[in-house]
């Protein structure tokens, strides 16, 4: 590797005087660095780091893993540089190597654990925080839930137009809003999205965002304790009642009666009222009264997001984790995982932690396995015998597609698939790398055996030929190549 900018590879690090000097320094450097980061971003990245030397202006700073090497340089680089300029000037540029002698080595890097502790968070005055009615108990709405980062597709636009709308006119014309669809497809979010975007439209706004479950049971404790009457005055006091799943009304009468005349004054007052639930309003269990008040209001679906969609939340999902995905991983979750976006979160989530605890890149095959664990096995309907015939190639691989396809999904190098080894564990590798070469390449047997060693055509032609067979008969064969096939994108 060569240095050159602040961002360069350098493999060998410089001497320097004292390893106390560089920890110190690389100490005070990351005391600077995390106020910048989320905690979880800082813990993850800056884990296992340290200063290994330093030259003149250059500074070495040592990374545990390969896969730490690219984040830090479009991520990392620049804040590291600064925070250290403003501790030394004479710094001019920071480098990077890889030292996997730093994992979990706490003689040589610092230990962020116990140098940062996580602090309990305070309220802080002036910060955009819900703002409740004296006596009523609302739940914190999530700032990580923003109208701005809600993934609109065609199946949640008109949704998130309708949000978009009442945060900008509380009380006007959408007023009651009414949400209805599935579980795990956005509505949570768009809730207290538009509740977000209220208050920071309006921070002096009263805004209640609850639960149907938990509105049911301030009546029956207001009941119990007879204080109805402060309870009905308390909710006529908010600005934006905002309520999930309010289907859980159904043959809760009392509660029913009580969010009647709730709704009826908040409407009146040109309060605005949020309902979310599970169904249409004409198909709820409830009373004609409420659902007609439901229906004089503007009512909008988030139905399951389409193939596009679900590419564009899972985009931007890696980003928020900070997780560099191949894009033909984020798409192979985004074709076999369909019914919402928690289900599509949740697979996310398992490639994050896949990364994050054994430091293994997320693959096609590795999310395959992922999915059949959890019971949604991409490739059920294949084994059932839904079209085996490939699909026309999107694009054209290279031969050094197909090999580090294959590479990857068996943990193999290039280096010994194309060469001499007859190590069992190299063998099938090699023979779906050929296989693989003559389907989607057209390279004949003769060219295939050059550039396997110089491998007879006869060879190749019977490690093809044993491929295409034993495929015919083996259902994890096939669920192995399909997987190598997606990779490369020619199915």
């Amino acid at each position: 590797m060569s240095s050159a900018s602040s961002s360069s590879l350098v493999a060998a690090p410089a001497p320097v005087v004292s390893g106390i000097d560089h920890r110190d320094l690389w100490l005070k450097i990351l005391q600077k660095v995390e106020p910048k980061l989320q905690r979880s971003q800082f813990l993850t990245w800056f884990k296992d780091t340290a200063i290994l030397g330093r030259e003149g202006g250059k500074v070495v700073v040592g990374l545990p893993l390969p896969m730490c090497l690219h984040w830090h340089m479009e991520h990392y680089c620049a804040i590291t540089l600064t925070a250290a300029q403003e501790l030394d000037s004479t710094i001019t540029q920071i480098v990077y190597t890889v030292d996997v002698g730093l994992k979990d080595n706490r003689e040589r890097s610092v230990d962020l654990i116990e140098h940062f502790p996580e602090q309990r968070k305070r309220k802080l005055p002036g910060k955009p925080e819900v703002k409740m009615a004296e006596g009523i108990v609302s739940k914190i709405l999530n700032p990580r839930y923003m109208l701005d980062n809600f993934v609109v597709g065609g199946s949640n636009r008109l949704a998130h137009a309708a949000c978009m709308a009442v945060a900008t006119q509380p009380g006007g014309k959408y007023n009651p809003l009414f949400l209805y669809g599935g579980v795990g497809l956005g509505k949570t979010h768009l809730l207290q999205a538009t509740g977000n975007a209220i208050l920071k439209n309006m921070p002096r706004a009263t805004i209640v965002y609850t639960t149907t479950e938990d509105f049911t049971n301030q009546v029956i404790e207001a009941i119990r304790s007879q204080k109805m009457e402060q309870f009905r005055r308390r909710y006529r006091l908010v600005d934006a009642l905002i309520i999930d799943d309010v289907q859980f009304l159904a043959n809760k009468e009392r509660t029913q009666e009580e969010f009647f005349h709730t709704f009826n004054a908040l409407y009146e007052e040109h309060k605005q009222v949020i309902i979310s639930a599970d169904r249409p309003p004409q198909e709820l269990q409830l009373e004609d009264r409420l659902i007609s008040r439901f229906e004089r209001g503007m009512i909008a679906d988030v139905s399951a997001p389409d193939y596009e969609t679900r590419l564009a939340i899972l985009t931007e999902k890696a980003k928020e984790y900070e997780l560099l995905l191949d894009m033909a991983v984020l798409q192979f979750i985004a074709e076999h995982t369909t019914r919402n976006v928690r289900e599509l979160e949740g697979i996310l989530m398992q490639a994050v932690a896949l990364y994050e605890l054994e430091q293994r890149m997320p693959t096609v095959r590795s999310i395959a396995e992922i999915m059949r664990k959890l019971n949604k096995d991409p490739h059920a309907e294949e084994e059932q015998g839904v079209g085996f015939e490939a699909a026309q190639p999107k694009r054209a691989p290279t031969f050094q597609d197909v090999l580090e396809a294959v590479s990857r999904y068996y943990s193999v190098s290039v280096q010994d698939m194309t060469g001499s080894s007859r190590v069992r564990e190299i063998l099938l590798p090699r023979q779906i790398a050929m296989f693989l070469g003559k389907k989607y390449l057209r390279m004949s047997f003769v060219r295939l055996g050059e550039m396997f060693s110089n491998r007879d055509h006869t060879t190749v032609m019977n490690a093809v030929e044993k491929i295409e067979a034993k495929m015919q008969n083996d259902p994890q064969l096939l669920r192995e190549v399909r997987a190598i096939e997606r990779e490369l994108g020619v199915v």
